[in-house]
Parts: C-alpha cells; sequence; structure tokens
C-alpha cells in the first residue's frame, strides 16, 4: 500500500514572518557580493574576481590596437631633374592627390616636392602640411617648369593636427644641395619624419648614421614612424625599429624606406606603382598599441 507524500503546509504569522526576513537578508547578501565583484573587490587580501564574459574597467583595459599607415612618395617635382619629364606635370601632382584619396594613410611624406604643390595637395585631400625648404648653395631653389610653384623641399601631411615641428640640415653634407630631415608630433602621439638622403657614399653613410640617431632619441617619449628616400638599401634606424623597403618597385627598387619604433607593430608594405615619377610609392600599415 502506497502512502500519499503530504505536502508541507504554508506558514503563517510569525514564522512567515521570520522566513521573509531571512530571504531578503540572503537576496541582500547576493546582491551585494556580485556588486563587489563586479567592482574589482572581494576573495583573498581584496583580489579581483574573475567572471566570464566580464568587460574590464576602463582602468584596467588591456593594450589595444589600431591601424596605422603612411604613405611614402619622392615625387619629381623641381623641374631641374632629369626625371622631370616623366612628371608631365601637373599630372605627377594628380596623380599624388589620387593616391592619398584612395589609400587614405594617416601620414605622407614627401620628398622633391615645391611649396605650392603640396598645398594644394593638403588642401585637395584634407590633410595638414608642414614643409621644409631645401638649399642649394645656402639659397632656397624655386621650382621651375611652370614657375611659381613655391620652393624645393620635403613635406610631411597628417590627418591628426600638429602640435610642433622641428627641422634641421644634416651635420654632413655631399654637394651643392643641403639635405634635411623634418619631424612632427601630432595629437595622436605619434612623430611623424622624413628626410631624403644624398646619392654619394660618404655623406650618405653620416647622414644615416645622423638620422638614425634622431629617430631613436624621439622614440624615447613618443611612437615614431619615419619615411623617405634614403638612396641606400641598408636601413637608417635605430635597432630596436622595423623597417621596411621598395625593394618590389619597378623602379628606383629598394632605396625608399618605412621604419617604425615598438609602438608600431607588424608592418606591411605594399609598393604603388607610379606612372609620373621615377619612384614607385611605398604604403606600410602597422598596428599602434596604446594601453
Amino acid at each position: 500500500m502506497h502512502r500519499r507524500r503530504s505536502t508541507p503546509s504554508p506558514l503563517t504569522g510569525p514564522a512567515a514572518a521570520r522566513a521573509g526576513r531571512a530571504r531578503a537578508v540572503l537576496g541582500g547578501a547576493v546582491g551585494c557580493a556580485l556588486l563587489l565583484a563586479a567592482a574589482g573587490y572581494g576573495g583573498p587580501s581584496g583580489s579581483s574576481v574573475s567572471m566570464a564574459n566580464e568587460t574590464p574597467a576602463p582602468a584596467r583595459a588591456s593594450v589595444t590596437g589600431s591601424t596605422y599607415a603612411l604613405l611614402q612618395m619622392n615625387l619629381c617635382l623641381s623641374g631641374f631633374a632629369g626625371c622631370y619629364g616623366k612628371v608631365a606635370y601637373p599630372a605627377g601632382v594628380q596623380d599624388a592627390v589620387a593616391r592619398i584619396r584612395e589609400t587614405r594613410p594617416d601620414a605622407v611624406t614627401l620628398n622633391e616636392a615645391c611649396r605650392g604643390d603640396v598645398a594644394a595637395i593638403a588642401r585637395r585631400t584634407g590633410y595638414h602640411l608642414r614643409f621644409s625648404t631645401v638649399t642649394f648653395s645656402g639659397d632656397a631653389l624655386p621650382c621651375v617648369r611652370p614657375a611659381g610653384r613655391g620652393v624645393f623641399g620635403d613635406a610631411v601631411l597628417t590627418k591628426a593636427a600638429v602640435e610642433s615641428t622641428d627641422g634641421h640640415d644634416f651635420a654632413a653634407q655631399a654637394g651643392t644641395e643641403s639635405r634635411r630631415w623634418l619631424c612632427v608630433a601630432t595629437r595622436t602621439g605619434v612623430d611623424v619624419c622624413t628626410a631624403h638622403l644624398t646619392t654619394r657614399p660618404t655623406g650618405n653613410e653620416a647622414q644615416c648614421a645622423e638620422l638614425a640617431a634622431l629617430l631613436e632619441r624621439r622614440a624615447a617619449r613618443r611612437a615614431v614612424v619615419f619615411g623617405g628616400d634614403v638612396n641606400r638599401r641598408r636601413p637608417c634606424a635605430p635597432a630596436r625599429a622595423w623597417t621596411r623597403t621598395d625593394t618590389s618597385a619597378g623602379q628606383a627598387m629598394g632605396l625608399q624606406s618605412v621604419s617604425g619604433d615598438g609602438a608600431l607593430r607588424s608592418p606591411s608594405a605594399e609598393v604603388l606603382p607610379a606612372a609620373h615619377t621615377d619612384h614607385d610609392g611605398l604604403l606600410v600599415r602597422a598596428r599602434l598599441m596604446r594601453r
């Protein structure tokens, strides 16, 4: 014979009140524990409690990265060099604008440029511009064929606003053209530098060493990326930096380089063929690591 299991009768009166208070205290304790765990408290000696699928608090955020791209171009715009016939002015300028619009890099470094031309490029692409005049025998060189395009030099274009600009002649020089370096500090915390080194072996070695030392000093404080025509196949970068070159270019291969420091990681390079200058473009993308 099976006995029917009895169902406990509901509590009433004082017993029910005591049970209700117990449930309220227990529920409050559980809720408080969850709040403390989410805030990073609790556990032995105040250690944080790990929870699956928990979003970290901003103060404890891990290192994250974003893509940073630099486009290096030698435009041969002076009007004096033998390569100027290929420029088919203004086609070379128009090509530079098209490349920048197409790739939308964070920074553009330009060698053998003219102030008026790069001002037009910056205006048409919406970039911030800094220009460095390169002198010949101590004098600025006005670009020709056509005239009225400003003086000859190097330039840096950046998406981010520029906080400060620095540039100087290299201590070692060879020939009448005074080679220079140019660096800008941007509001994103990245310094962008460029230079066009001499083709003469003795001056090139000394300028390369000076450039590497400059980049290393700046990298001690901020992220630094360099793009330029260094007229050599060996890098001009600090020992800890990575370098990518245009060794696969169809013209003047291996002479342009882009380098970055430890905050810029996992670089990849792409050579962009150019019809209206004697150097192809070099586009390098890297991961910019931040905390």
